[in-house]
């Protein structure tokens, strides 16, 4: 099922975030949890507690235009992981990406915070900026 495109308005809504989520100093962490025995003996898997800015970007990409219900968690990986492929990535393939981003915590925690701190959602903002400041993309 194919989702509708974002609105440049939608799109400026995610590069806003680009500037805070990269600000000097700036961890997506704010403590992990779990990992050690519990007063019972019993070891919890360890766990993130992230960032508000972190659950704000979330809920921003949570607005339907940036769901990508075909998409393949390998490709969408892949692409992340190359340079190259962002820096020429579609909108669709941004899509891809992001919808990687989201569901991917659900498989590894503190999977969100490593794309945040290894720069990935940096590169998939600065494309997006790029597509609607060079006129590549328009929706109207």
């Amino acid at each position: 099922m194919k989702t509708r495109a974002p609105t440049v308005q939608e799109i400026e809504e995610l590069v806003a975030f680009l500037p805070r989520l990269y600000a000097e100093g700036f961890t997506p962490f704010k403590q992990w949890h779990g990992g050690t025995p519990d007063a019972k003996g019993i070891i919890h898997m360890p766990y993130p507690e992230y960032h508000e800015l972190v659950d704000e970007f979330l809920r921003a990409l949570s607005n339907e235009c940036w769901r990508d219900y075909d998409y393949r968690p390998e490709v969408a990986g892949s692409m992340l992981a190359d340079e190259a492929a962002v820096k020429a990535a579609s909108l669709d393939e941004i899509k891809s990406m992001l919808t990687y981003f989201v569901r991917g915590e659900r498989f590894s925690d503190g999977h969100w915070g490593a794309l945040i701190e290894g720069g990935h959602v940096r590169r998939l903002l600065e494309r997006l900026a790029k597509l609607v400041g060079e006129g590549i993309w328009d929706p109207r």
